[in-house]
């Protein structure tokens, strides 16, 4: 016997194209604050 996850016919599933776009727009919001922080920083290091 195999199990069937149930599934929500109320929300349609997002296409791949969709999943992948919204995980890359994260990604790079994360790097741009990522690098916003070192270059803050590295100003605060030097002596």
């Amino acid at each position: 016997m195999t199990r069937k996850t149930p599934r929500s016919d109320a929300t349609k599933p997002e296409s791949r194209e969709d999943r992948l776009k919204q995980a890359l727009k994260a990604n790079l919001a994360r790097r741009k604050q990522q690098a916003r922080k070192r270059k803050a920083g590295a100003g605060k290091e030097q002596r």
